[in-house]
């Protein structure tokens, strides 16, 4: 597979995305990479590095979306960005999925309008995979779609579906809808109607769910509109990285603190890894023609490397064509119940 690589998008650009590459390509052997930015800056970015140089290429883009630029106005006029660039390679063929740690709303937009909607699919929608007591679970909507209707959670739940899966091998993944209460009654117009429509499907919908639920394993997928999962996302990012550094603080304390560093590093580390969003990659905008991988702004070379074998299962194994026929047989079904009232 051949994965396009916004280099210069991120806060660590290009340097992360440049050692991000090698360690993929080092790492797995059915993965060919083109990097895509300043090709002087990435030219020199590679110098003395080990890598087999056949796996890497470079295309040259001449502009980058910055992260103050606004996402309609970089979409007009910066037709030459790295951005766009990437995802043209995978319209024209070249490369079969992008993955950008640069301008997450550019990145979103471009695909979209350039790649196209997987067929039945209204509203992209990014799924995040997050650590939990049981397992992984997926977030969707994690941020693209801030405002949304019943119909495009439903949608989210057919596609958070199709991509647990697919990732995890799970046949019937417990879908949860996200609200203030476990009661149909509870919450407000928009997850009370989502609640209904997802209870008519073939999903394995489990009915609403609170926040303290989130990460009990309850739910292997939890469904909800971009700005709730947005700020589901960020807040536990910031939870996990304030207890490590509290859990630290405690290690470090003057008290026993040779035993307490002998007995409970190896834990703190260990949890450490577990919360590590490096660790996740990216999180794929799903319900377009395609492989998008959307990455953290502060992604390192582990995160680009992870990412990139993101990208590269999902490519294999054609989501965007799974979620597509999800949604076909979800059609069929309404049409053939329509007819039977």
């Amino acid at each position: 597979m051949k994965i396009a690589l916004d280099a210069m998008g991120g806060d660590f650009a290009p340097s992360s995305n440049i050692d991000g590459a090698i360690r993929s390509v080092n790492a797995i052997d059915d993965i060919d990479i083109i990097l895509v930015g300043d090709k002087a800056i990435i030219e020199k970015g590679l110098e003395g590095k080990s890598y087999p140089k056949d796996r890497i290429t470079i295309k040259h883009a001449s502009e980058v979306v910055h992260m103050h630029d606004e996402s309609l106005v970089a979409l007009r006029k910066k037709k030459d960005s790295s951005i766009k660039v990437a995802v043209e390679l995978v319209k024209s063929g070249q490369a079969d999925g992008i993955i950008s740690a640069g301008h997450s709303g550019v990145t979103m937009a471009t695909s979209f309008f350039v790649l196209g909607k997987a067929k039945g699919v209204d509203r992209p929608a990014i799924a995040a995979t997050m650590p939990g007591l049981k397992g992984p679970f997926v977030v969707i909507d994690a941020g693209a779609n801030v405002d949304c209707k019943p119909e495009h959670l439903l949608q989210f739940g057919y596609m958070g579906s199709a991509y647990f899966r697919a990732i995890y091998g799970s046949q019937s993944p417990k879908i949860g809808l996200l609200s203030i209460g476990e009661e149909d009654t509870k919450g407000n117009e928009l997850t009370k109607e989502t609640f209904r429509l997802l209870k008519e499907t073939d999903l394995n919908f489990i009915g609403n769910m609170e926040g303290k639920d989130v990460f009990t394993g309850v739910a292997d997928v939890i469904v909800c509109d971009g700005f709730i999962g947005n700020v589901v996302l960020k807040l536990s990012e910031g939870l996990a990285e304030a207890i490590i550094k509290m859990l630290k603080n405690e290690i470090s304390s003057p008290l026993s603190k040779i035993m307490n560093y002998i007995f409970t590093k190896p834990a703190v580390m260990r949890l450490k890894r577990k919360t590590d969003y490096d660790e996740m990659g990216g999180a794929p905008l799903l319900g377009i023609n395609g492989s998008c991988i959307v990455c953290h702004g502060r992604s390192s070379a582990k995160a680009i490397g992870n990412a990139l074998n993101v990208a590269n299962q999902l490519t294999k194994i054609r989501l965007d064509k799974l979620i597509s026929d999800d949604f076909s047989a979800y059609g069929k079904k309404l049409v053939k119940n329509k007819s039977e009232k």
